[in-house]
């Protein structure tokens, strides 16, 4: 049931998603499965990357992606479903996908060209649906 202790079967689904969505490219920098309240079930970052994020920052940036998504929710009776987000900072480029039960949070080195960045976000939504379903 979404929101309860996950089990030791669900973190390994998870944790197996998130080198799922970093296989997609060699531009991720890190995938990152959230709860609705921003709360990590599993992440992975790519082998050699340095966090730009301290601990304490890094919950504190899920905790209001997530609450993003959840009020972007209030209004999807309107303007339909959110597909996904897309950030551009200084230093990285942050997706983020939702769908009934986990929150997804992909970061991408600056670097990643508009092509593959569509590419990215299409395969992630396809993991992301699949993810749904099981």
């Amino acid at each position: 049931m979404p929101g309860m202790e996950t089990s030791q079967e669900e973190t390994q689904k998870n944790r197996q998603l998130c080198r799922d969505i970093l296989a997609l490219s060699p531009k991720i920098r890190y995938a990152g499965i959230l709860n609705k309240f921003g709360r990590t079930l599993a992440g992975q970052l790519r082998k050699g990357v340095v966090p730009l994020l301290k601990p304490d920052e890094s919950r504190n940036e899920h905790f209001i992606e997530a609450t993003r998504d959840r009020l972007r929710k209030d209004f999807e009776a309107s303007i339909g479903n959110t597909e996904y987000t897309f950030t551009e900072n200084e230093k990285v480029k942050i997706l983020t996908l939702s769908n009934d039960i986990n929150f997804f949070y992909i970061t991408f080195d600056k670097d990643i060209d508009n092509q593959e960045t569509l590419k990215v976000i299409g395969l992630a939504q396809k993991l992301v649906r699949q993810e749904q379903r099981s």
